[in-house]
């Protein structure tokens, strides 16, 4: 009997991994990664350096990772179906052909991928947001820097020949489904999240001229976008039906592979950043300050609430690499947990806030920055470390806190990713501070096989998503419980960072940091 496969595609922030799944076992037999051939661009090629915020990638490098990740993976096996999860919102402007601006227009920073962390587009972010309109309900009132509108709005203002010659302005998970079947597809998922896509409402109209014609209607996730294309069939020697699904956000495609496929579930994908996604049978109105809800767009027949730190494993990396112990990134990780694990909380004398990315729940502002508190001469590099674990856990939890003052029942919190599996200092941490038990699944690249998931649903080889949870995903979890005494301290440190992060006087401090700081970057 021929054996049948499925392939599943992370596309994250610095490189992008895929896993071959075997469709009768379920099990992951190989799994391959590339790293993006740019990487994240702060600068053009041969070019100086970008403004300040700016995060671009080159569309080529995607196609790259893809004829080496499928080729790898899939040459000479019968692959049954293709999924997709990319990192978002990373829009690009394109020909009504498909043809990259960047491939056009090298030296145009516009023409290029704004990668998701591209936060370049806040003053358009809050003229948007300034005008309101009934398309905002389900956003919290108002529009992240790092969505589709304000990104389309920052090219059409500052590159506008550049605009005029867009036929298309389309999420790069989008887009390379597109390449890999040769038919335009757009995700529910993409259109909702993202560009505020509602049915049938449509995208909002009058925010950038033009811009409607440069979209399309979007299918819900799980749908086939079609069968991979007789090109790449013969780039890759992939055989099958190869149906390639529509693609799906990564934080959101990994839900199926982690348990998270049931009403009142909480999960949280902890990565670069982070996304807590919270599901539902029936539709409730939006907390505030979460980012978003849409039904259909992560995975089908749930409503699914999107929120986030706009900053998570990032600024732990940053930590490291600023203030290194060891030349090897992972032996530095290593030594730092190691010390900090030592430290009892609240030993530290420091508190911090997680904003070295700016903060995205409940404030929706990139031009926000991180605070350490405390700070005396007898602070330590490895307590810095500690308040930097602990702020990132009081940042989930105000966004728990948010939930739970909607009305929300959550019945079981899930962590997932490397991070969560890797560090289970910052996984205690959290249990702590939340003050309940967390779950972390015990699966390799739970994103990838997310996405294989997805594309066993379009493929027709699994009727729903708990039955292919059930087929390809976790099937053993880890949990980590509060310790009684942790808890406590963490409730008082916890109310203190609610009041640093609630302070209007710090915020108004950060921005004009911010100003003088942009300023002196100027040419």
């Amino acid at each position: 009997m021929t054996r049948r496969y499925l392939i599943g595609l992370d596309y994250g922030t610095e490189s992008a991994r895929g896993v071959l799944v075997d469709v009768e076992s379920g099990k992951q037999v190989a799994s391959h990664a590339v790293p993006y051939r740019h990487g994240v661009m702060t600068r053009l090629p041969e070019g100086p350096a970008l403004p300040p915020l700016w995060a671009l990638q080159n569309a080529d490098d995607y196609i790259e990772a893809a004829q080496a990740i499928l080729s790898a993976l899939g040459r000479d096996r019968q692959v049954e179906g293709i999924g997709l999860g990319f990192t978002a919102s990373s829009p690009l402007p394109a020909t009504a052909e498909g043809v990259p601006l960047s491939r056009l227009h090298p030296q145009e920073p516009h023409a290029y991928v704004k990668l998701w962390k591209h936060g370049a587009a806040q003053a358009q972010a809050e003229a948007i947001n300034a005008r309101g309109g009934a398309f905002l309900d389900n956003f919290g009132g108002k529009l992240s820097a790092e969505w589709l509108l304000a990104k389309a709005a920052q090219l059409a203002q500052e590159a506008p020949r550049l605009w005029q010659e867009t036929g298309r302005f389309i999420e790069a998970g989008d887009w390379l489904v597109w390449q890999l079947t040769g038919r335009e597809t757009r995700s529910l998922g993409f259109a909702a999240y993202k560009a505020q896509y509602a049915d049938g409402a449509g995208y909002p109209d009058g925010i950038v001229e033009g811009l409607a014609d440069r979209l399309r209607p979007p299918r819900r996730a799980g749908s086939s976008a079609g069968g991979l294309s007789a090109a790449w069939r013969e780039r890759t020697g992939i055989r099958g039906q190869a149906a390639v699904a529509v693609a799906v956000i990564d934080s959101h495609v990994v839900l199926p592979a982690v348990g998270g496929v049931s009403d009142g579930c909480l999960v949280g994908a902890l990565g670069t950043s982070a996304v807590y996604l919270m599901l539902g049978r029936e539709f409730r109105p939006l907390p505030q300050g979460i980012e978003g809800v849409a039904f259909d767009g992560s995975m089908r027949d749930l409503w699914c609430y999107e929120s986030g730190q706009a900053g998570f494993g990032d600024t732990l990396a940053w930590f490291v690499k600023t203030f290194p112990r060891a030349g090897d990134a992972a032996e530095n990780f290593r030594l730092y947990n190691e010390e900090a694990a030592g430290l009892a909380p609240g030993a530290n004398h420091l508190l911090a806030l997680d904003w070295w990315s700016g903060n995205r729940v409940p404030l929706a502002d990139s031009g926000l920055s991180g605070l350490l508190l405390g700070l005396t001469t007898g602070t330590t590099a490895a307590g810095i470390y500690r308040a930097l674990l602990e702020s990132l856990a009081y940042g989930a939890r105000s966004i728990q806190d948010l939930f739970i003052a909607g009305g929300f029942p959550i019945d079981r919190l899930i962590l997932s990713s490397g991070l969560a599996r890797n560090n289970p200092l910052l996984v205690q941490i959290m249990a702590d501070v939340f003050a309940r038990a967390v779950e972390v699944p015990e699966i390799d690249n739970p994103t990838a096989v997310g996405a294989a998931i997805h594309g066993a649903i379009a493929a027709g080889v699994v009727a729903d998503y708990p039955d292919g949870g059930a087929r390809f995903g976790a099937r053993a979890f880890r949990t980590y419980r509060p310790d009684a005494r942790a808890a406590s301290v963490y409730a008082d440190l916890y109310r203190s960072y609610a009041a640093l992060a609630g302070d209007a006087s710090l915020r108004t401090a950060m921005h004009a940091l911010n100003r003088i700081g942009n300023i002196q970057q100027l040419p």
